[in-house]
């Protein structure tokens, strides 16, 4: 008698051969990164200019950060906050500071850290009964600026959890008589916050309104569209490269039941770590995915209690000597796996930090004992309660394999990093209930 299998058909790639034979222009390679260096001086300049105003100076940081080049002036940057974030503004001046200006301080400086109280900075667009003022429904900029600051709230926060209602409620009403740019800007914002966005696209998108912007600055304009044209090449000479790997691996010619996402998957790591120093870490983390997918169809897509038992101990057991135990299907999965992780051992050892591997592996262990008891509780019918599932979907949400995995590939972590992590942070697990 066949042995019962759940199996799925996923849709086929959607991109063919067209990254995988993707060739960069060394001249323009060279043209782009000439030019960002140039630039970067002058932009540079802007920012650290000691007579610039704070304003002025805020709005900058902005700019760059929405433009997707603040990465370039990250220590500037921080500086600039810190200085200002303890000078002790008093935001009570309406003529220097409006509801825009307030709103996008207070964004910033949560986003980078700083612990900035919503009561006192916009208590004066409140009237006595608690409730946002009916003048401020027709400072559109204003609106939009506090509609994207309210989703840096935290819990409990009552203020923000009204600006939210209100900024939302006024602005859809408000989109049909907007004209370019801000139309555009508000509609994008109600469809996908700032805070929500992928980096990379977010400064797509911002490169092309920041263009229609009466004041804008043609430097920055120049600037942005060459660092974003150089990070994209750089983009895809990875894409091409970890593409090549997923398909000499050979797992879709022998696994016809699995995903073949490896695009998808190098999306998602570079949406984590688009910056250009994180090569490797979008590298190992677009693979770890990969794996990681391929390791959820086998459990979820075709394998048997008896089959997925065998390979979850074999992976338990990381050892080539497996190999001969598993069935056939399941030997070339095993072995992409174990050779995964066997060049990055080797790599991470030259750099004194062989330790990272380590708990990226201990991890995918516990994703493949995760995946094979929701594999049990399909098969064999049974349902899970709320709390049950929740505590294994917590592992099988695959973050608390992935967050290590990218942690391997960058260079600066410290063992003391992935202590941390493996502790479970209060930060990973509110992560992890999320995903």
């Amino acid at each position: 008698m066949a042995a019962h299998r759940p199996e799925y058909n996923f849709p086929p790639s959607l991109w063919g051969d067209q990254f995988i034979n993707y060739i960069s222009d060394s001249k323009v390679l060279e043209k782009y990164s000439n030019s960002v260096e140039v630039m970067k001086n002058e932009v540079r300049n802007l920012l650290t200019a000691p007579q610039t105003k704070m304003i002025d100076t805020m709005n900058l940081i902005n700019t760059l950060e929405r433009l997707g080049v603040s990465y370039h002036f990250e220590n500037e940057i921080e500086e600039k906050l810190q200085q200002f974030f303890h000078l002790n503004t008093n935001y009570d001046d309406d003529e220097v500071y409006d509801l825009y200006t307030v709103a996008l301080h207070f964004r910033l400086f949560r986003q980078h850290g700083h612990r900035i109280s919503t009561a006192e900075i916009f208590a004066k667009w409140m009237d006595e009964k608690g409730n946002f003022k009916e003048s401020i429904k027709s400072d559109t900029k204003g609106l939009l600026s506090l509609y994207e600051a309210s989703y840096l709230r935290t819990r409990g926060e009552a203020i923000l959890e009204d600006a939210l209602a209100f900024t939302t409620a006024t602005l859809k009403s408000m989109v049909p008589n907007l004209g370019s740019p801000l139309k555009k800007q508000v509609e994008r914002a109600l469809m996908q916050p700032l805070h929500f966005g992928t980096p990379r696209i977010e400064a797509r998108s911002y490169i092309a309104v920041y263009e229609e912007e009466e004041h804008k600055n043609e430097t920055l304009i120049k600037f942005a569209k060459s660092d974003y044209n150089l990070l994209q090449m750089q983009h895809k000479e990875e894409l091409q490269q970890v593409s090549r790997w997923w398909r000499e691996l050979g797992l879709m010619s022998k696994l016809p039941y699995t995903r073949d996402r490896m695009v998808e998957c190098f999306f998602w790591a570079m949406a984590m770590h688009p910056e250009p120093q994180y090569s490797r870490a979008r590298a190992t983390l677009a693979k770890s995915i990969a794996i990681a997918s391929v390791l959820d169809d086998t459990y979820d897509a075709y394998g048997t209690i008896e089959e997925l038992e065998v390979f979850t101990k074999a992976i338990e057991r990381w050892d080539y000597g497996e190999i001969s135990q598993l069935p056939e299907y399941m030997r070339p999965i095993y072995k992409a796996i174990l050779e995964l992780y066997n060049p990055y051992e080797e790599e991470l050892a030259k750099e004194g930090r062989s330790y990272a591997s380590y708990y990226a592996i201990e991890r995918l262990k516990e994703l493949a004992r995760g995946y094979f008891e929701e594999a049990k509780w399909l098969l064999e019918g049974n349902l899970p309660s709320f709390e049950e599932y929740l505590k294994l979907g917590q592992i099988t949400s695959t973050y608390d394999y992935l967050v290590p995995a990218s942690f391997m590939g960058i260079g600066s972590t410290r063992k003391e990093d992935f202590e941390w992590l493996s502790e479970k942070p209060k930060i990973l697990v509110s992560t992890l209930i999320i995903v």
